[in-house]
């Protein structure tokens, strides 16, 4: 289904917003933001519910602590711009940089909840009865997201973080990351958060 196309119904985030040095406190403000995909003429857009900070100095669950590879190298690049890495060879997982050029730091976006292009996230999913958008892999999958994107600007007109269209009041829940107990001492840390009782998120911080 191909919709009429107003790029600037949700307006980007600015630069500054990711470049700024607190992962963490990136992370919180970028719930209730709206990711926004605009491919082949296909708009979808989904509300951001959940995300993941991984901080690139200290972190042990952060793919680019204490390392610099290939695949981590756009981690490296100037905040805003888009990470995405294949999971299990099947996943296509999508993350922020933030930070300055050179500190990899980066956001996990983990679930949305859907705002617009149901119908085409819906044929992207081949969904049933899963949520169509409550985890990093299906989320990238609804909304067209995959390892090819990877170091793209996401001050682009093909993906972007938009401003919320009102000035939602919410509460963030805090909770140890998901799928990092390999990071030691770091896996402890309470860097997943969530919009609290919104049924969109992955998994429910208790």
């Amino acid at each position: 289904m191909v919709f009429e196309i107003n790029t600037s119904l949700y307006e980007k985030l600015p630069r500054s917003f990711y470049e700024r040095g607190d992962v963490v406190q990136v992370a919180k403000e970028l719930l209730g933001k709206v990711l926004v995909t605009n491919l082949g003429g296909v708009l979808t857009a989904g509300k951001i519910v959940e995300t993941e900070a991984y901080c690139g100095r200290g972190d042990k669950a952060c793919h680019a602590n204490e390392k610099r590879t290939r695949r981590t190298e756009v981690m490296y690049q100037r905040g805003g711009s888009a990470y995405v890495y294949l999971c299990y060879g099947i996943h296509h997982l999508f993350n922020v940089v933030t930070n300055k050029e050179g500190l990899a730091d980066a956001v996990l976006i983990r679930a949305l909840e859907p705002m617009e292009g149901l119908e085409e996230m819906k044929e992207r999913r081949k969904f049933t009865k899963a949520k169509l958008a409550s985890g990093p892999g299906t989320l990238s999958q609804a909304m067209g997201i995959n390892v090819g994107m990877s170091g793209q600007d996401l001050l682009s007109e093909e993906i972007w973080i938009g401003k919320s269209e009102r000035n939602e009041e919410f509460e963030i829940l805090s909770d140890t990351r998901i799928g990092v107990e390999y990071a030691e001492e770091d896996a402890l840390k309470p860097w997943r958060f969530v919009i609290a009782g919104n049924t969109f998120v992955s998994k429910v911080v208790k």
